[in-house]
């Protein structure tokens, strides 16, 4: 198992196509928390397949997320890399598709039942990745599970937001990411075990 925070620091984290870490983002209370605006963030380590769990809490009316396989030829985090929604589900002040509701497969699968923690208290993600198998877990309960790639995906992502983005999902490794949306949030106990 693999801390990819250590509760202190910032360590082994930069800006997403950045040489180090944005100052948007703090270590307070022993959590990697976005206190300003600015750039999203990646771990500076790489991964293929993986079981990753973090623990992390959002602000009233708040939007986030959390990435996994990113690369970085793109502008943005999110058309490359596939995202586990974090967001406050009854109190955001938009309307919400089941597609952008805590650990939907964003814009592609919305979660199978609502296991949120209301925001302010902190939740629970387990994301596994394993070669094209992709399993998103919230508070014990798994809410998301799809095979990348597939016929079924394909015509998900023909259908998304992602459509244009041609590299969408298709990495076999990368970074795991976090988003700053704008919002206040924070990440903690962000642990990783490599499967291969």
């Amino acid at each position: 198992m693999i801390d990819l925070f250590d509760g202190k620091t910032t360590a082994g984290w930069r800006g997403f196509r950045e040489q180090t870490m944005p100052a948007a983002w703090q270590v307070v209370d022993g959590a990697l928390t976005r206190v300003d605006k600015g750039s999203d963030i990646v771990t500076t380590r790489e991964f293929a397949d993986f079981d990753l769990t973090v623990e992390w809490k959002i602000a009233p009316r708040a939007n986030s997320g959390i990435f996994y396989r990113v690369t970085e030829e793109d502008s943005q985090m999110w058309m490359c890399a596939p995202e586990y929604q974090v967001i406050d589900d009854r109190g955001y002040p938009e309307p919400l598709k089941p597609v952008q509701k805590t650990g939907a497969n964003y814009d592609l699968q919305p979660p199978a039942g609502d296991a949120t923690r209301p925001a302010g208290a902190w939740n629970t993600t387990r994301i596994l990745v394993d070669g094209s198998h992709v399993e998103h877990w919230l508070n014990g309960v798994k809410v998301v599970e799809y095979e990348l790639w597939s016929d079924a995906w394909q015509q998900l992502v023909s259908v998304s937001k992602f459509k244009d983005h041609p590299h969408y999902g298709r990495a076999k490794q990368g970074r795991i990411g976090l988003q700053n949306h704008g919002d206040p949030v924070a990440f903690r106990t962000i642990r990783l075990k490599v499967l291969r």
